[in-house]
Parts: C-alpha cells; structure tokens; sequence
C-alpha cells in the first residue's frame, strides 16, 4: 500500500509546484529513486492530463560516466540532452543518491568538462520550463543528519509538504522589504560582510522549485562586497566535503580563500572560471522546519535562521551580470547555537540571531524544540 504522503507530495510536485496543463510534456528525472514515487508522478502527470517522459539513472553509473569523460563524448550527450529538454514544458526530478560523496573519485577536469557541456541543458531547464528538484529520504540522509531513519522520514514529509501558501505570504513581505533596501550589512563570528543590493528583485521560494523550500533570493550588485565571511554550516561540491569555509572579499572578488584542511581544492574551484570568485546570490533561509546542516544544498539552503551567499552564477531572474559554470550554496547559520549573528538593511537590524524583528516575519522563523 502506497504511503498516502508519497501520494499527496506527488500530487503537489505536479499541481502546485510544476502546474502541469493538457497535454504538456513533463520529464521525470528519477535517480536513485524508488518506484514508489515514480509511479505516483506518472499518474498525478497524467491526472492533470500531462503526458509523463521517464528518464531512470545511477548515480554510480553517472560516476562513472563523469571519470572517463572526453570532449566527443559529452558533446553528444549535452546535444541530445538538450534535444529532450526542448520538448518538455516541465521537469519534475527525484535525486535519491545513497552516497553523497558518490562523485568525489572524478577527476576534477572530466567533472569541469562535463559541466561545460551540460551547462546549457541546465540552463534552458531552469529558464525555459517550470521545474521543481528534490532529494528522496535514504539511511545516508539520515545518518547526515543525525537521525533515526523513521525520525528522517517524518521530519522529511513534515518540511516538505509545509504550508508553503502560509509561508508565503510573509515571505512576499520580506521581499518587498529587500527590494527598498541598498545596503546590506552582515556580522558574526568570523564574519563582517557588506555589499549593496540596490535595484535587485527579491524572488520568494514557496515550493514552486525545490522541494523543500523556503528562502527569499536576490543578488549582490556584483562588485559591491567587501569584508570577511565564515561559513558555519559544512558542505559537498562536486563530491567533495567542506568544513569551515573562510573568504574575504575586494570590490566584489574572492581574494582569499580557507577552509579546514582542502585549501586547494577549494581553490581549484573558485578557479573554475572569472565567475566563481564573485557572488551570484544573496538568500534567507526561511523553513521553520528545518534546522541544522547535514550536507546536502536542498535542505540546507533552506535553515531557518541562515542565509547563503553563493560563488558563482546569478540566476536569470535575479540577475547581477556574474557569469560562471559555478553556482556553490555556502550556507551561515546565525542561531544562537550556531554562534548568533545580525543582518543590517540600510542600517536596520532585520534579524538577528536568526530570528526575523519583524512579528509579520514570525512564521519564518525556527521552529526550536522545547
């Protein structure tokens, strides 16, 4: 008997997140994922009268894939990807890797070649359909996160299948207050940051994208940042663990870079390209139900009481001119037990500790166990 919350986020994948119309093509791209949840996307599709494409994959097969990559290769590959991508008008994906760390044996130069080529498969997904991404609940996830695999299970159904219309209504108002704001001040231990966002959108997450969500994104004018900032939450790129990142930022531009123990890693990432030693995003964290790290980007962007601020490419609807292969969530925890911290808009203490001043924000706030 099929678990009726597997039923219900189905059904909220395609019509409240991806709002699937007639006749529609949607690919559902389902790694690592069991059959439950791909059977109960394909009807939901075809209940809002979609026409459901499946793609099946490995993540060790990926792997491998990735390690002896060529130029001829992944030229084909990204063609024909893109060739799929151009037909749909949503994409639904269901990331259920049991390895994290699965893609840390790539050589860095076949995993900076395929990115290369599958850059513009990314990018005409992400700006030219309605998509929405999410990871599956697996014994790694929850030992990541420091959990029973039956706790796992329920804390994942409860964020993901949040009131996200509630959450919303106060996340539009901490939009509409970033949007009248210029400077942004940031501190904390081991952080002292400044940049301007004037003239950027702000663009609330309220379970249209990922799965679970919950952040309100916008971007730094991109030569803007300057100071220090020490990243409290750990994290995994390109296969690769991280802890303790540390940058220090001239005029908009990573000029030096730390973390505990994989300096040149780090580095040979923010290497990547122009793009990767300048920001592309600046964002809240704003899922109460969410409260502590366990390296893994879609939940960890979105911690109640964090914000991120992200090396690399600026989204297309928050768009600041960075360009780059790279787009790397760093995430900083503000709370209390993560060391505290405040943000600043034009000089007006907005959060601090990472609970939000403002009682209209209330909602986004963590919800703390007693």
């Amino acid at each position: 008997m099929t678990d009726p919350r597997v039923t219900q986020l189905a059904q909220n994948l395609v019509r409240h997140s991806c709002r699937v119309q007639p006749e529609e093509h949607v690919l559902l791209d389902l790694i690592d994922a069991p059959d439950e949840i791909g059977l109960e996307l394909i009807r939901a599709v075809r209940n809002a009268g979609g026409n459901p494409h499946v793609r099946l994959r490995r993540s060790r097969i990926t792997a491998e894939m990735f390690a002896g990559a060529t130029e001829q290769q992944y030229a084909s590959i990204a063609s024909l990807e893109l060739a799929e991508m151009q037909r749909m008008q949503a994409y639904i994906a269901i990331r259920g890797a049991d390895n994290s760390f699965e893609n840390s044996a790539v050589p860095p130069a076949a995993m900076k070649l395929t990115q290369k080529f599958l850059k513009d498969v990314h990018e005409y997904r992400v700006c030219r359909t309605k998509w929405c991404v999410l990871r599956w609940p697996s014994p790694s996830m929850a030992q990541a996160a420091g959990m029973s695999t039956e706790q796992f299970e329920n804390f994942y159904f409860r964020c993901c299948l949040a009131d996200y219309d509630k959450l919303k209504v106060a996340m539009d108002h901490l939009a509409e207050r970033i949007m009248h704001a210029d400077r942004v001040h940031i501190v904390g231990p081991g952080t002292d940051l400044s940049f301007s966002i004037k003239g950027m959108p702000a663009i609330p997450c309220a379970g249209e994208m990922n799965i679970p969500d919950g952040e309100v994104f916008t971007a730094p004018v991109r030569d803007s940042v300057n100071g220090t900032i020490s990243y409290t939450a750990p994290s995994v790129y390109q296969g690769i663990p991280f802890d303790g990142i540390r940058l220090r930022f001239e005029a908009g531009k990573i000029v030096e870079a730390h973390c505990n123990g994989n300096d040149d890693a780090l580095n040979k990432i923010l290497d990547s390209d122009e793009g990767a030693r300048y920001i592309g995003e600046f964002s809240f964290g704003t899922n109460p139900e969410i409260l502590l790290p366990m390296r893994d980007i879609l939940f960890d962007e979105k911690i109640a009481g964090s914000f991120h601020f992200t090396p690399g490419n600026a989204y297309e609807n928050c768009d600041n001119g960075n360009r780059s292969q790279v787009h790397w969530d760093l995430v900083c925890i503000q709370r209390p037990d993560f060391g505290g911290g405040r943000i600043f808009l034009d000089d007006e203490l907005i959060r601090k500790d990472g609970f939000f001043i403002d009682p209209a924000l209330a909602v986004l706030n963590p919800h703390m166990p007693d």
